[in-house]
């Protein structure tokens, strides 16, 4: 089960909406109703949570796989989670996904979505910077096998 596609685009979506529900959940419990920095501080937090997540993630798959292998998984999986966090993630604080108005429920899919964009960049950008993304051992492979091979003389008749 663990192989086929969907389980891994759920999985990621549900990771990512864990990581909003321990937010909101801290948020919740820890902080006045008042206090507005404490609820940016944790909201900061969650995205660069999803971003690393995202960039540690997109790392190790472009590791293993092209490119078109795994970037479909990971932003099916982020959209998912995006949909998640922003539909169902507001009544894990007692509020609906439209209670603060559309400029917040528009301002959380832009941040969720620029976190997510960054993230998987960072992730394949490093992995490509050390040259360990699937194209640089492939090349590197193909480089290794023409310099071992011995150069085949034609001769004259």
């Amino acid at each position: 089960m663990r192989q086929q596609r969907w389980f891994r685009i759920a999985a990621l979506a549900v990771a990512l909406f864990v990581i909003n529900v321990i937010a909101r959940l801290v948020i919740r419990f820890s902080s006045d109703s008042a206090d507005d920095s404490a609820s940016g501080f944790a909201s900061i937090a969650m995205f660069t949570v999803i971003a690393l997540v995202l960039a540690v993630l997109t790392f190790i798959r472009s590791q293993r796989v092209k490119p078109g292998d795994w970037l479909p998984d990971v932003g099916f999986g982020a959209l998912a989670g995006l949909a998640l966090t922003v539909l169902v993630g507001p009544f894990v604080s007692g509020e609906s996904p439209f209670e603060g108005g559309a400029d917040n429920f528009f301002a959380q899919v832009w941040l969720f979505a620029a976190c997510g964009i960054a993230g998987t960049l960072i992730g394949y950008w490093v992995a490509v910077m050390l040259g360990r993304d699937h194209r640089s051992r492939a090349l590197k492979a193909f480089t290794q096998a023409r310099t071992e091979r011995p150069r085949r003389v034609v001769g004259r008749r």
